[in-house]
């Protein structure tokens, strides 16, 4: 199955502590169903020192959240949407905005 959220794709938070925040995906847990966005749902962990240049401390994490609360943001209308699939001429399969009708890839 294809996957309606890709990594670089915008993404605003439609439930939860972040929702209305947006962010860039970094990174996508397919068997988890989550996906890792820039600067969303944040927690802290303790680290300890790994050298003498890289001391240990309270870091700031990007925890993963769950691909049900994420929407993608069409780059022509600028709206959070839910994401089709359609077959191109040459038999080529892309993403689209169910809102505008406009490819997004």
């Amino acid at each position: 199955m294809a996957a309606k959220i890709r990594r670089n794709d915008t993404v605003r938070v439609m439930t939860g502590k972040e929702r209305g925040r947006q962010g860039q995906v970094r990174q996508v847990l397919p068997r988890k169903g989550r996906a890792v966005v820039t600067g969303i749902n944040m927690s802290r962990r303790h680290r300890r020192p790994r050298s003498a240049t890289d001391p240990g401390g309270l870091v700031d994490v990007e925890s993963p959240v769950h691909l049900s609360n994420l929407r993608v943001v069409c780059p022509s209308c600028e709206r959070p949407t839910r994401v089709g699939f359609r077959l191109l001429d040459g038999a080529r399969k892309v993403r689209y905005c169910k809102l505008c009708d406009e490819a997004v890839d």
